[in-house]
């Protein structure tokens, strides 16, 4: 939820913002390229193995050993001695050619270690990949860092949202929204996601049984697009209290988060904000449709919130805790934050609130069960073996808040999925004031020296594949996590320990010591990350339940678009059918 970070944009809408409410992967900011690859299940071909035609190589080889000294040449110019002694990937501008640079620091990570100066042309970046300097900032030093870029970026559309805002908004805003997702509201949730899941498998069976599919064994469907739908129609009752409706039809209001969605994504892929000259916002024809589409959502949460107030109920938030919320007719998260108490704010700070949820609330849920689905469509037997627990544990029964503590290898694909597919794959920090990152596993043990204003990769696609820290890092095994790894060679990381997080639904960065960072970590981690894993749960349980999925083509026909977060880019167009062994 608002939780695993970044933009994206999927399909049929987009997004996800960095889960630790501070960092969005604004990457694609300074390097705005336009990149796609076909996916192989992240069993990748180095950059430096390539089939060529020897004259069209030579002519593209010359030119980018062109591109790549002039680089060298500005950034040892410019950039080379304002960060201090660690090594430096150089020279390999053109490998962000026709490729996310997420692979590349990967390729960089495994050359030159888990901390790295990436240098190009006049800025020059800290790359860590390891949980020792992760915890470090995230954690130990949270405030001593911010998220740079992102706040220019998305302030126009979030205002002082969690993400966007300034520490001191952040800080207040935090203890207000922070208690909403307690254990009752939680609980409640659970009748919702079901809810909406249930409109989506009714959608596919009536598909299956209408007009044009009867007798048919199976329809074919963009099950990403489904799931951003199943997303949306979530946020907005748990959230708003709100019902879009999305699954089954369109309306204004959707298309303009839809709209603003998109909008976002362009922002944080375009690093020149043109959107920021006088007069764009009307000369402008996508400037002016934003908007428009800004001003139609706006409205609507004006309206929610004029009758949230209306009929508040002010207690203290102990008491709103307590509420019986499984028969509330209101249980969203705007009426608990109208009726707190102590927590009057103006209708713009709500409305930049809810915005920030709606938007970063959407994205986790569709990009997980997404790559969950592809993930299981290429593993036949663990799609099985999962089908069989959904059986034991609910028959034909609809998820609970209990069943969902019984449905422990749905949990594990859940989070499985994120750590192969992170959302985002990158988090950015700034530093504040001079710092000394730990040299990290094989770094300089002194550390190294950053000043104030250095911008930080967190490269959590790095930190989730690192061979140093997981065996078999590219290969898709839930059971993984039930497994204590204590590996002692690495001084100063405690290896992954489930015990340290007894009753834990969900593996997180303390089981993991901040090897595993799908929501962020620390005190700014996402405080919604709980909703977006147990909405992922109930969904994908739900549909295993019901159908059989298999994709329509092979695994390396679904080519990956990143913007910031990873995504499809034609859709996850699967077969669907009804599962021949229910009776």
């Amino acid at each position: 939820m608002i939780g695993a970070a970044a933009i994206s944009t999927t399909a049929s809408s987009p997004f996800n913002f960095d889960s630790s409410c501070g960092s969005m992967s604004s990457f694609t900011s300074y390097f705005p390229l336009s990149l796609h690859f076909p996916n192989s299940n992240i069993k990748r071909i180095p950059s430096s193995i390539r089939c060529q035609s020897v004259d069209a190589d030579k002519r593209e080889g010359s030119n980018r050993k062109l591109l790549d000294n002039a680089s060298n040449l500005l950034t040892n110019f410019l950039s080379g001695g304002s960060i201090g002694s660690m090594p430096i990937a150089e020279g390999a501008v053109s490998d962000l050619i026709g490729r996310p640079l997420f692979f590349s620091l990967y390729d960089w990570f495994i050359q030159h270690g888990s901390v790295y100066k990436l240098a190009f042309g006049p800025k020059a970046f800290v790359v860590v990949s390891d949980p020792i300097v992760a915890r470090h900032i995230l954690r130990e030093n949270a405030f001593s860092y911010d998220k740079g870029v992102l706040a220019d970026i998305l302030e126009p559309i979030m205002g002082k949202g969690l993400i966007p805002a300034d520490l001191d908004t952040w800080k207040q805003r935090r203890r207000v929204i922070a208690p909403g997702f307690h254990t009752s509201y939680l609980e409640a949730m659970v009748k919702t996601f079901t809810t909406c899941s249930e409109r989506t498998v009714s959608k596919f069976n009536k598909l299956l049984e209408g007009e044009g599919y009867a007798g048919q064994k199976s329809i074919q469907l963009d099950l990403e697009a489904e799931f951003s739908s199943l997303a949306l129609d979530v946020i907005g009752l748990s959230v708003f209290n709100y019902d879009f409706g999305s699954v089954t039809k369109e309306s204004p209001v959707i298309k303009a988060v839809y709209g603003t969605l998109f909008e976002a994504e362009h922002r944080s892929t375009f690093y020149i904000p043109y959107w920021k000259l006088p007069l764009a916002r009307w000369l402008v024809p996508r400037q002016r449709k934003f908007q428009h589409d800004l001003k139609i959502i706006n409205n609507c949460l004006d309206e929610l919130i004029r009758n949230a107030k209306e009929s508040r109920e002010e207690t203290d938030v102990e008491k709103l805790q307590q509420r019986d919320y499984s028969n509330l007719k209101d249980a969203s998260l705007l009426r608990f934050l109208v009726d707190m108490r102590g927590a009057d704010v103006d209708d713009r700070q709500l409305r930049d609130d809810l915005m920030t949820m709606l938007i970063a609330g959407h994205e986790t849920t569709a990009a997980v069960l997404t790559w969950a689905v592809f993930l299981l469509a290429q593993n036949p037997d663990k799609m099985k073996k999962a089908q069989a627990e959904v059986d034991s544990v609910l028959g034909s029964d609809k998820p609970t808040f209990e069943s969902l503590k019984k449905l422990q290898y749905i949990r594990l694909i859940v989070v499985e999925s994120l750590r192969l597919y992170p959302q985002p794959p990158l988090l950015i920090r700034r530093s504040l004031k001079p710092d000394v990152l730990p040299g990290g596993h094989k770094g300089d043990k002194d550390g190294y020296a950053i000043p104030a204003g250095t911008d930080v990769f967190l490269s959590v696609y790095n930190l989730h594949r690192s061979p140093y820290f997981w065996d078999h890092p590219h290969e898709f095994e839930p059971e993984r996590f039930l497994v204590q790894s204590k590996n002692e060679e690495i001084e100063g990381w405690a290896g992954f320990d489930p015990s340290r997080s007894p009753g834990a639904l969900y593996p997180n960065e303390i089981v993991s010591d901040f090897a595993f960072l799908p929501f962020g970590g620390g005190p700014r981690k996402c405080v919604g990350d709980q909703f977006a894993l147990m909405e992922s749960t109930v969904a994908l349980a739900m549909l295993l339940q019901k159908f059989d999925v298999e994709l329509k083509g092979t695994s390396e026909s679904v080519e990956l678009v990143t913007g910031a977060t990873i995504h499809t880019k034609n859709g996850l167009w699967c077969n669907l059918r009804k599962r021949s062994d229910l009776h």
